[in-house]
């Protein structure tokens, strides 16, 4: 049985370690779940553990707004106290506080 736990939670905001974006983060995968052709597209010496978790992300950079799937071990916290402005933002949380963006909803 697989044991992950997750590093970061719902409505966190996190960046990417290597490349520059941002993202709040909307959902969490145990393991890899995409597509084997997803995972192919990365450069070998770039890829990522499949068993770790994977965060699915409102990301923006400084010429687009795009939804992202990242490693775990390829995020860390963003502690920079700014919103994140991705116009999707509004439909799954509440407005930015304390750091981080409170669920609009409630889970099951």
């Amino acid at each position: 049985m697989l044991k992950t736990r997750a590093k970061y939670y719902l409505g966190q905001v996190v960046r990417h370690r290597k490349h520059p974006f941002r993202g709040v983060v909307f959902d969490v995968d145990a393991m890899f779940t995409n597509t084997e052709e997803w995972y192919e597209a990365i450069p070998e010496e770039a890829r990522p553990a499949k068993d770790q978790p994977f965060y699915h992300l409102l990301a923006e950079n400084d010429q687009s707004y795009y939804v992202a799937y990242v490693s775990e071990q390829n995020l860390v916290a963003d502690y920079s106290g700014q919103p994140v402005d991705h116009p999707d933002l509004d439909d799954l949380f509440g407005p930015f506080e304390d750091g981080q963006y409170p669920l609009q909803f409630q889970m099951n």
